[in-house]
C-alpha cells in the first residue's frame, strides 16, 4: 500500500503526530521496537512543568496544557526549586527568564514544603502550576486515535533504508518494504542515523543518558511533597505513591543510540546529593533505570522540512521535553506537513523558530 505520510519512530513524538495528521491523510507510523514507546517515552520521570526546558521550551509546554488537562493526563503535583545561599544569583536569573511570561513563579521559604530539610537550603521558588503527567495514558490515546482515523502501525520495522523518486519513497524495513510520499524522521535517538540513511546530512542530534531511581525513604515521603528541584541541575525528586520518591541526579552522558541503562554510580550520585538536602534516611533502592533524552545543538525541537532533501520532515531533538510538549509539537509539526493553519489554543508557538533550515 502507498501512503501520504509515513513516520519513523512510534515514541510520543510519532505518536502524537501521526494522531494529529491521520484523519487528513492515510498514514503509516513505523516502530523498531516490539512495542511502540519502548524507549524515551516508556521512561519519562513523568512530570509537567513550565519552567523545564528553559524559556525556548516553555512556550510548547504552556500551549500544550489545555490538550493535557481536557485529556485528563494531568493531576496536580506543584514544584519547588531549591537553592542555597550561594545559589542567589540562580534564583534571580530563574525569575527573570520567566518573567512576563503565563508561568505562575513566587519565592518561598522550602522548609514549610519539606520536612527535614537542611538548614543551608533557604532559597525556594514555587512553580504551582507542575502536574504529574500519565505518560502512558496520553502515549495510548495517541496510538489508538491513530488506529480509529484508519491510520496503519508496523511494530519491528526499523528503518534500513530509503530511497525517493518520482516524488514516492520507498522505505525498506523488516517487516517489508512500504512507499510513502512523504518520510517523517520522528526517531529520537536514532535520528541523525535515519537522516543518513535517506541521504540527508545529519543535524547534530545527541542522546544522553539520564537516571532515575526509585527509593524507599524513612520516614516516608509525604503524599503532598512537591516535586522537588535543584536551581543548580544537580538533582530532582518527585513523591509516587506508597510513600516512594523518583530520584534524579540530573545526569547528561553523552552516548550512541542504545537500550540505556542506569549505572551504580549515577545511582549511588543520585542518593549521595539527595542526602545533601534531606535528613531522611534511604531505606533502599527498589528499581532503577535510564532513558535517552536526545538534542539539537542549540537544545529546541526540530520541525520541518529538510532543506537538502525533498520530502523528509523532521520531527526530532525534543530532548527531555517531547512529552511536556507533545500537543503543541504535533501541532507545529501537523501545520507544516499539511499546509494548513495552527489550531486554536496554539498561535502563540512561532513555528519558524523551530525549522531545520537554522542549522544549514
Amino acid at each position: 500500500m502507498t501512503y501520504d505520510i509515513a513516520i519513523v519512530g512510534a515514541g510520543i513524538a510519532g505518536a502524537s503526530l501521526a494522531a494529529a495528521v491521520a484523519p487528513h491523510a492515510r498514514v503509516l507510523l513505523l516502530e523498531a521496537e516490539d512495542q511502540a514507546g519502548y524507549h524515551a517515552t516508556g521512561r519519562s520521570a513523568a512530570f509537567w512543568s513550565e519552567t523545564y526546558g528553559g524559556p525556548g521550551i516553555q512556550p510548547l509546554t504552556s500551549a500544550s496544557e489545555a490538550a493535557l488537562r481536557e485529556g485528563g493526563f494531568l493531576e496536580p503535583l506543584g514544584s519547588l526549586h531549591i537553592g542555597r545561599a550561594q545559589d542567589a544569583a540562580r534564583i534571580d536569573a530563574f525569575l527573570a527568564a520567566f518573567d512576563g511570561t503565563s508561568v505562575a513563579l513566587a519565592r518561598v521559604d522550602p522548609s514549610a514544603s519539606i520536612p527535614g530539610l537542611r538548614p543551608e537550603w533557604t532559597l525556594g521558588v514555587s512553580e504551582p502550576s507542575c502536574a504529574y503527567i500519565d505518560v502512558a495514558a496520553l502515549h495510548a490515546a495517541c496510538l489508538a486515535s491513530v488506529r480509529r482515523a484508519g491510520g496503519t502501525i508496523a511494530t519491528r520495522a526499523s528503518l534500513d533504508s530509503a530511497s525517493r523518486a518520482d516524488g514516492m519513497w520507498t522505505i525498506a524495513t523488516p517487516s517489508g518494504d512500504y512507499r510513502a510520499a512523504v518520510l517523517v524522521n520522528a526517531a529520537g535517538a536514532w535520528a541523525d542515523p535515519v537522516a543518513e540513511r535517506a541521504g540527508a546530512r545529519p543535524l547534530g542530534i545527541q542522546p544522553y543518558r539520564r537516571t532515575i531511581a526509585q527509593i524507599r525513604t524513612d520516614p516516608p515521603a509525604a503524599a503532598d511533597l512537591p516535586h522537588v528541584a535543584d536551581i543548580s541541575g544537580k538533582f530532582y525528586f518527585k513523591p509516587e505513591s506508597g510513600g516512594r520518591l523518583w530520584l534524579s541526579p540530573h545526569d547528561e552522558t553523552p552516548v550512541d543510540p542504545c537500550d540505556a541503562a542506569a549505572e551504580e554510580l549515577d545511582v549511588a550520585i543520585a542518593i549521595d546529593r539527595f542526602e545533601q538536602v534531606v535528613d531522611w534516611r534511604v531505606a533502599a533502592v527498589e528499581r532503577s533505570w535510564a532513558g535517552l533524552r536526545s538534542f539539537a545543538p542549540d537544545r529546541l525541537p526540530v520541525y520541518g522540512f529538510d532543506p537538502g532533501v525533498p520530502g523528509l520532515f523532521w520531527c526530532a531533538g525534543q530532548g527531555g521535553f517531547g512529552i511536556q510538549t507533545a500537543p503543541a509539537g504535533a501541532a507545529v509539526a501537523a501545520s507544516l506537513l499539511l499546509g494548513s493553519v495552527l489550531p486554536a489554543g496554539f498561535e502563540g508557538v512561532d513555528p519558524d523558530r523551530y525549522a531545520p533550515g537554522r542549522f544549514a
